[in-house]
């Protein structure tokens, strides 16, 4: 049985970057400040603007994400952010009942929410968690298994998180996507069932079942030429999906 270094663990939650995107300079301090305090290296930008030149400059290992900006919508901020980083996202919302940006929050993409007021003990608790989370899956003996595909001249690297596509261009991927591709290339032409689905991709457990399908139909836009034609990801119906096409490991 292999075990992860908890040393090594450690030493990346601690050295990890936070970015924290809100337009409120109060908000900003004291979050920054908080984080800072406890040791991690945290920063703050005020909007869309800020968080893709950050993007570029150096990308963080976390970001905190007020879906309340000013001028920017959050959803589709933390939207064009997915289709440029796998990054884990905290995403702080107004109230207990924006259930549904939540909801949409964490089908996009999003790691874990809290709810305006909170405490910044729990912010710090969930930061840390995230954090622990994407070092583990980084230093998991498990990842060294993960394998290339083929399939229909797409190719899909696993553990470089790629997806490249027959032309030969690169196809984002949201973390749901990449597990339920995941999925489907592991057992092809085996219908599998949402359930199966959902324990792959490991939905939050405030996300409706409803979500699989939402995801389903995404990764369909991006793999398919006609989504609702679809060639490779067949319904199956009152049962679930089958990833209809040969798959070669490399």
């Amino acid at each position: 049985m292999a075990f992860i270094d908890t040393a090594e663990l450690s030493s990346q939650v601690k050295s990890a970057r936070v970015l924290v995107v809100d337009d409120d300079p109060a908000m900003q301090r004291m979050i920054v400040g908080y984080l800072t305090e406890h040791n991690l290296r945290a920063n703050a930008v005020s909007g869309r603007q800020g968080l893709i030149h950050s993007l570029v400059a150096r990308e963080p290992d976390l970001v905190i994400l007020d879906l309340h900006l000013g001028e920017d919508d959050g959803l589709d901020v933390l939207r064009e952010l997915r289709t440029k980083s796998v990054t884990p996202v905290i995403l702080i919302t107004g109230n207990r009942r924006e259930e549904i940006d939540r909801v949409v929050g964490l089908e996009l993409g999003a790691d874990d929410y809290l709810t305006k007021p909170f405490g910044l003990r729990e912010l710090l608790a969930r930061v840390r968690a995230a954090l622990r989370r994407r070092s583990m899956d980084r230093l998991s003996p498990a990842r060294q298994r993960e394998a290339v595909f083929t399939f229909a001249g797409w190719r899909f690297d696993q553990r470089n998180r790629e997806l490249v596509s027959p032309p030969g261009d690169t196809v984002a991927l949201t973390k749901g996507e990449f597990a339920l591709l995941s999925a489907f290339v592991q057992a092809p032409r085996r219908t599998l069932s949402r359930e199966h689905l959902l324990q792959a991709t490991r939905v939050h457990e405030d996300v409706f079942d409803r979500s699989i399908d939402v995801q389903i139909l995404r990764l369909r836009r991006k793999l398919e030429d006609d989504a609702q034609a679809p060639r490779f990801i067949k319904t199956e119906r009152g049962v679930g999906y089958r990833f209809d096409v040969d798959v070669e490991m490399l």
